[in-house]
């Protein structure tokens, strides 16, 4: 590698590396408190999403934007208020539904980015929601993606190899993926050590959601591949946009809900993540 390359690139993971210092604690610290100010952070990240997405895909204009904003506050103020999930999912249907009829072109697209937002916002709102199992099932969630981050990022780098999909992400690799899903069940073994939770579902669990948050990267680069986009924005320094820096907690955190919902209700989706 040249000296030239090698120092960009070791200039660019210190950035990376002092912003996930920044923000990481700041995320946890928030998502500690919950309520309101949980949702508060959750809501903006997701218009930011829904912006990013709108932009890559060349369908944002005003009207657009302000659908889909107007929408994703309602969805979030009926959800933490817990108003009831008929309230949140007709929400999240009739923002899905005027973004695409408002856009001129790539109403599918715009369709798609829409409910990528609702879903990445309603998910993390009720995994947090329960009062008692609700952090501990978030930071699960929230630690599995970050670990198979660092653990793909790494082994990816250091051990190299054949590549997972050049096509769509050129640099990732099948050691990386590996590297990235081993760490992940480290994660479960941590959880499992404390007692919060047995030990044979929660690695199951974290193998799932390690596999999820991946192929959620994977969905993202192939989205900005489309429509030859590198990086979906530049709001966060060394990582890109919210879009790039949040694609595979989205997949994860939705999957997460999903299972946590089917197991433990609207009102008990970190329980039902968490007892097995």
């Amino acid at each position: 590698m040249p000296a030239a390359a090698a120092e960009s690139g070791a200039r660019n993971l210190l950035i990376r590396v002092a912003a996930a210092l920044v923000l990481a604690p700041l995320a946890i610290a928030i998502a500690y408190a919950g309520g309101w100010l949980w949702t508060a952070l959750v809501t903006v990240a997701a218009i930011g999403l829904y912006v990013e997405w709108l932009t890559v895909v060349g369908t944002r204009t005003p009207r657009v934007m302000a659908a889909g904003v107007a929408t994703l506050v309602g969805a979030a103020w009926c959800e933490a208020g817990r108003i009831g999930a008929t309230y949140v999912v007709a929400m999240a249907a009739l923002g899905i539904v005027a973004a695409a009829l408002l856009a001129r072109d790539r109403r599918g697209w715009t369709a798609v980015g829409s409910g990528y937002a609702f879903a990445a916002m309603i998910a993390s709102i009720a995994v947090r929601l329960d009062e008692i199992w609700g952090f501990a099932a978030l930071m699960f969630v929230l630690l599995v993606v970050w670990v198979t981050d660092i653990g793909g990022y790494f082994a990816g780098r250091g051990i190299g190899g054949p590549k997972l999909w050049p096509r769509v992400s050129p640099k990732k690799t099948w050691a990386g993926a590996v590297g990235g899903f081993a760490a992940s069940l480290a994660v479960a073994a941590g959880f499992a050590g404390f007692g919060l939770a047995k030990i044979g579902p929660i690695l199951g669990l974290s193998a799932v959601l390690s596999i999820a948050s991946q192929l959620g990267d994977l969905f993202e680069s192939a989205v900005k591949r489309r429509f030859g986009v590198k990086d979906s924005s530049h709001v966060i320094p060394g990582h890109g946009g919210l879009l790039d820096r949040l694609d595979g907690f989205v997949a994860a955190v939705a999957l997460a809900a999903i299972l946590g919902f089917l197991r433990g209700g609207a009102d008990g989706v970190g329980r039902g993540l968490m007892v097995w």
